[in-house]
């Protein structure tokens, strides 16, 4: 199976392309880290490639794409994991600067990949999208205000998409529940570390990724709690 993921440098992304890979598939990641990038990179040599890529940057995606698609080689599965969280204060706090950043990478990001890489999947009538939403794309909670927007349009977004696919094809969001990252410590500092590992996560959540399919069309997933 070739899988497109992005926000592979860390956190779920980076766990989840190892179970991936474990598994025998073949992964094509992105990511903004050039250290990060460069490091898999050397690890894990063709058939995967991993790309410096910011997802918010429209052209960049399309470059990647373009490189990706070359052979005409549609993937099976897309995963649209790259985002960002805001800084913790009341929604009237969040400078525009801060706010614009959030939703060009977590929103933006998202159509500029579905974008540059479903057409080729829709021609051939095959591939599941999978859009990382949130337990925050389906609840609210103070502080949070612009991510939990970013993730209920992913929610909006991919069950509107589900309607437009072609038989055979699949989109799904997808709520990884609470897990232990570098984004969850920035909201609940050491609390986040009774949640379970990324590492952990992604055994438990590859084979499930896997497995959607059609019959999954416009569902909102979750794996964990």
């Amino acid at each position: 199976m070739k899988i497109v993921i992005t926000g592979v440098t860390r956190g779920l992304g980076r766990a989840l392309i190892a179970e991936f890979m474990n598994a025998g598939h073949t992964v094509i990641g992105c990511g903004r880290g050039g250290e990060a990038i460069f490091d898999l990179r050397m690890t894990h040599p063709e058939p995967h490639d991993f790309s410096v890529v910011d997802v918010a940057q429209d052209s960049k995606v399309a470059l990647w794409a373009a490189k990706v698609l070359e052979h005409d080689a549609a993937p099976d599965l897309l995963i649209n994991n790259a985002a960002i969280m805001n800084r913790l204060s009341p929604l009237w706090e969040q400078d525009d600067r801060e706010f614009t950043k959030l939703v060009d990478v977590n929103i933006r990001g998202v159509q500029n990949v579905i974008r540059h890489f479903v057409p080729a999947m829709v021609a051939k009538k095959k591939g599941v999208i999978v859009n990382l939403s949130s337990g925050w794309g389906r609840s609210v909670d103070r502080g949070v205000a612009p991510y939990c927007m970013s993730k209920w349009a992913i929610e909006g977004l991919t069950k509107a998409l589900a309607e437009e696919l072609p038989q055979g094809m699949a989109a799904v969001a997808l709520n990884p529940g609470v897990i232990d990252t570098d984004m969850l410590r920035s909201c609940w500092a050491d609390g986040a570390a009774s949640y379970p590992k990324a590492t952990e996560w992604a055994r438990t959540a590859a084979p499930v990724i896997l497995a959607f399919g059609v019959k999954d069309n416009g569902r909102s997933a979750t794996i964990g709690t």
